[in-house]
């Protein structure tokens, strides 16, 4: 599994998975299941490789 998740991208999703996930603290009732949907950006951002990215050829990853 190549990292094709970039420095600046990869803390992007960090922060964004994050801020997703509070909404299970935040919103009431069953919608707050909607957070666990910040589960996708946290762990492309924490080990580095979308998917996605992979499946269209995409890489921000500028390091060797």
């Amino acid at each position: 599994m190549k990292k094709n998740v970039g420095k600046a991208d990869r803390w992007i999703r960090i922060v964004a998975g994050l801020a997703v996930l509070s909404l299970l603290i935040w919103l009431p009732g069953t919608q707050r299941w909607f957070g666990l949907i910040g589960l996708v950006p946290l762990v492309t951002g924490i080990i580095a490789f979308c998917p996605v990215y992979a499946l269209f050829g995409i890489s921000t990853n500028k390091s060797k």
